[in-house]
């Protein structure tokens, strides 16, 4: 997500391996030259980490000291992985092997398994918890869909933590897990899962490592294969490994000592899977001669930022909190974090939708923007808020890029007219590169103005209009570059899943967040219950929460914003609290451990809608706390006795509007506000104003004509003056 200059976006290669080295700080610097041996960096959010050990890579491989094939660099997630294999190209060390932990087992599993075990790798199961639920059911034990999915997830904790289905109990009641059944009925699940599997010639995700690990124990010869090959390793995010990542290295290793680790303590954000930070902490009592070095030079965010950072670490308690890293920022001053509280979630939404309008009004990008909440189940109502603010969205990252049904398709018709070139008459009237990419998607969706509505048409424009900004920045760098040539690019990207960025606000959780930065970031739903969660019982559990905010403070680089909402429902008893980690930070809120709280002085009170009484479904008379269900003032499952007619003169209606104002026509109102009038029939602007999605800035615009409509009136809608 990081923003790029377009120099930054095609860079030149490096000239020589000292030319690797220019631009480090003194640490990365140090870093980067200590090839020998083995080598901790302990690197804070921000601190350029990944800059660091890639130019460590890069430099060892063009100095002639690490030769490009014996190195395997491994991270966590496939997008980490890509960027990784992105910059080790763009410095010239492009044959060095970076990958998860999973596909660079498996691939070793693949190989190998002929030779240790005979025949083919059984199938990979893609998704355990049909599996699971199977296995439940032949037990005669009922699961509902959240137990399933927590049942799996022990399951799977289980796997990576080398327990067995018979040790289950004991090994949850040791690591205090919040176990969602009783744990015999777990131990009796997941031994029947483990059955099926066998059963069915099927493994899983956690077995892909567990079968490399134990053909590396059991047959020295691919060990020493593997070695051979191997003779240096880089591991990303080493805060995060498992015990059975950690073994599965020790492996890879035998008796060498040519590793290098990085990792941050105060990011540890995954125990729940079986990450510990432990091997990191341990990592100079284990090598004794290695080489520590402290990245905390904050190349990301604000002082201003980076001082709420180091403000919630410096309450922190444990183990991670002593090796705590203190930042400094090296960027110039800038905006103060901003602490808001509204009166109800929806209200929340609302607000955060508006202060993100006025952002990109003020040039900075949607594709800059975030919000992070801590729970998925908490983005309904911020696409709702973001839509009826006229806001572009996307809730998936962009380490799936190039395997999108569209953009596969793109790159095809792409190939097919690189192929063609002049005989393609898509591009007679084509002068440029980037008008010839422009003609040759519009074929596949691409259009010059964005669909209105969020939906799947405008994810896939979304993705076409990123490779059109790619094309437009490549032809920028390249003058002279055919479409052949950015053919040749975008699969070199595919081949490191090094993706463009697609323009939108990400709407994600604290836990996706992990790994990426934005200009702008909303922290939500800041309150006790959610920061720290419900289930977090131990000082343990609640201190990773404390990390988890922590994550979510230094993905901000520019503007930050934290906000809590006093009750869910609008009309609800304000309750709520604001997360204890912000005592003493935000304004007028007294330390942990003073006497009483000081009062919200300094905090903003979000813009208020007219309080209102609690939201009933006209149908059954029930209480609505769900968002959609609050916009059209019924259950989902009610009847609904909207006009169809008069839905209908509402849509033709709105999109003579957009047409006018030249928007998309959810900037108007999005089809829930539209079904929610013709189902209310609203009669005056009061009836009018207490539907949900009519503000007083669309009440106050659009009213007259929707009331007009809604009373069987004809509505002229005047043209716009040429």
């Amino acid at each position: 997500m990081t923003a790029a200059t377009h120099s930054s976006l095609f860079p030149q290669v490096p000239a020589s391996a000292d030319a690797v080295l220019d631009g480090l700080d003194p640490e990365q610097r140090e870093v980067a030259t200590a090839l020998h041996g083995p080598v901790c960096v302990l690197a804070g959010a921000g601190t350029g980490k990944t800059r660091a050990i890639t130019h460590r890579i890069a430099y060892g491989v063009r100095a002639g000291i690490l030769p490009p094939a014996s190195v395997l660099a491994v991270t966590f997630t496939n997008r980490a992985a890509g960027e990784m294999r992105g910059r080790l190209r763009q410095l010239g060390a492009g044959g060095v092997q970076a990958r998860t932990f999973h596909s660079a087992a498996l691939r070793q599993l693949q190989y190998f398994w002929p030779k240790a075990i005979g025949g083919e790798l059984p199938r990979l199961l893609e998704r355990k918890i049909q599996l699971v639920a199977e296995a439940a059911a032949r037990c005669r034990i009922r699961l509902d869909r959240n137990e399933l999915r927590d049942v799996t997830s022990e399951i799977e904790w289980s796997k990576v933590t080398q327990t067995v289905p018979a040790d289950y109990a004991a090994a949850a009641a040791k690591a205090l897990r919040d176990i969602p059944r009783d744990p015999s009925e777990i131990s009796q699940i997941y031994g029947l899962y483990e059955q099926l599997k066998r059963d069915r010639a099927v493994i899983d995700f956690e077995d892909v490592l567990l079968l490399t690990v134990g053909i590396l124990q059991d047959r020295h010869d691919i060990a020493d294969q593997i070695r051979r090959q191997y003779q240096h390793f880089v591991v990303d995010e080493y805060q995060d490994v498992s015990p059975l990542q950690q073994r599965l290295l020790d492996l890879w290793l035998g008796d060498r000592e040519s590793l290098c680790v990085v990792g941050d303590a105060s990011q540890t954000i995954y125990s729940f899977t079986g990450a510990t930070p432990d091997h990191l902490l341990n990592f100079r009592t284990r090598h004794p001669s290695a080489t520590v070095v402290k990245l905390v030079r904050d190349y990301r965010s604000t002082p201003q930022v980076v001082h709420l950072a180091n403000g919630l670490l410096s309450q922190a308690r444990g183990r991670a909190a002593e090796h705590r890293l203190e930042l400094i920022s090296q960027r110039d001053p800038g905006p103060e974090p901003g602490y808001t509280e509204y009166a109800d979630e929806p209200a929340e939404a609302e607000g955060t939708a508006h202060r993100i309008r006025d952002l990109i009004a003020a040039g900075v990008p949607a594709g800059e923007i975030a919000v992070l909440y801590r729970i998925n189940a908490q983005s309904e109502v911020y696409e709702q808020a973001l839509a009826d603010a006229g806001v572009p969205y996307q809730l998936r990252g962009a380490e799936r890029f190039f395997e999108r049904q569209e953009v596969r398709e793109a790159g095809i018709a792409l190939r097919g007219a690189a192929r063609a070139g002049g005989n393609d008459p898509l591009l007679d009237d084509a002068e440029d590169l980037p008008s010839q990419v422009r003609a040759v998607l519009s074929t596949k969706g691409w259009t010059s103005e964005p669909p209105s509505g969020s939906g799947a048409v405008r994810d896939r424009w979304e993705s076409l209009a990123a490779l059109v900004r790619l094309a437009e920045d490549f032809a920028r760098v390249k003058p002279e570059a055919t479409l052949a040539d950015l053919v040749a690019e975008l699969d070199e990207r595919a081949a490191a899943q090094h993706a463009p960025t697609v323009q939108g606000v990400t709407l994600a959780s604290l836990h996706a967040a992990k790994g990426l930065e934005w200009d702008a970031v909303f922290l939500v739903g800041l309150t006790e219950g959610m920061m720290p969660i419900t289930h977090a019982k131990t000082d343990e559990q609640v201190e990773e929460e404390r990390r988890l905010l922590y994550v979510g403070v230094t993905r901000a680089r520019l503007h930050l914003s934290l906000s809590w909402a006093l009750s869910r429902a609008p009309g609800g008893r304000a309750s709520r609290r604001p997360t204890r980690f912000l005592n003493g930070l935000r304004p007028g809120s007294a330390a942990p451990g003073s006497r009483g709280a000081g009062g919200a002085g300094g905090v903003e009170r979000g813009s208020r809608r007219k309080r209102r009484g609690p939201v009933l479904c006209r149908v059954c008379g029930k209480t609505l706390t769900d968002a959609g269900e609050m916009k059209l003032m019924r259950c989902e499952d009610c009847p609904s006795d909207m006009d169809e007619g008069l839905y209908e003169r509402l849509r033709e209606w709105r999109s003579d509007q957009a047409k006018q104002l030249g928007q998309p026509a959810y900037c108007v109102f999005t089809d829930k506000t539209l079904m929610a009038i013709a189902e209310a029939v609203p009669g005056d602007e009061g009836e009018l104003s207490m539907i949900a999605g009519v503000g007083a800035r669309k009440l106050d615009r659009f009213g007259v004509d929707v009331l007009a409509i809604c009373a069987g009136q004809d509505v002229e809608n005047e043209s716009e003056e040429p």
